[in-house]
């Protein structure tokens, strides 16, 4: 199978594209629950609170995360259609390994952890069931991200492939280069 860097990177086109993400919303019955883990793992705080929507964000946006009452038959059960992720970029791994300790001492466990060749992930549950990507971007530019595709090696693990958060902590706590950690299988 050949997969294309275009379908991953797309060329500038006459389309004008957003310039980032806003925010995203989550239907849920139990706003205080999902709230209280979000402020916890994201280090969100409240902007607007109401009995049937709760405002969240961790920066100058007016809302990173939205809150909504839904009555149980309208919220959308896991392994259904839907959006399968929300996914939040850290500024470095080292930020990255801090949350995921800062995590694991509150006893909030990934479900998954995935180098995909151009990020390093590490996937929660919120208490609802939705899914939320914590990543680092393993390249410093587009143009080393489409080299690495051009080596054929995603082709190898369209998928990525997964590694053990306690092992890369460790490697990291121990002065291995970040630039080794972000490669594919360096936590071996």
């Amino acid at each position: 199978m050949t997969v294309m860097v275009a379908a991953h990177l797309p060329e500038p086109t006459s389309v004008i594209s957003p310039y980032k993400v806003s925010h995203y919303g989550v239907r849920t019955t139990r706003i205080p629950v999902l709230r209280d883990w979000y402020m916890t793992v994201l280090g969100l705080a409240v902007v607007f609170e109401s009995d049937d929507l709760c405002l969240l964000t961790f920066d100058n946006e007016h809302h990173r995360l939205s809150l909504l009452h839904a009555d149980a038959a309208h919220v959308p059960q896991t392994e259904t259609n839907g959006i399968e992720h929300g996914a939040l970029t850290y500024a470095s791994l080292s930020d990255l390994v801090s949350t995921y300790e800062r995590l694991k001492e509150l006893d909030i466990k990934p479900y998954s952890c995935v180098n995909h060749g151009p990020t390093t992930s590490i996937y929660y549950s919120d208490p609802d069931g939705n899914h939320v990507e914590l990543l680092v971007e393993n390249f410093p530019n587009v143009e080393a991200l489409k080299a690495w595709f051009a080596t054929g090696e995603h082709e190898r693990h369209p998928h990525g492939v997964p590694f053990d958060p306690d092992k890369l902590a460790a490697k990291f706590h121990s002065g291995v280069p970040v630039t080794e950690l972000l490669k594919q299988g360096s936590t071996d």
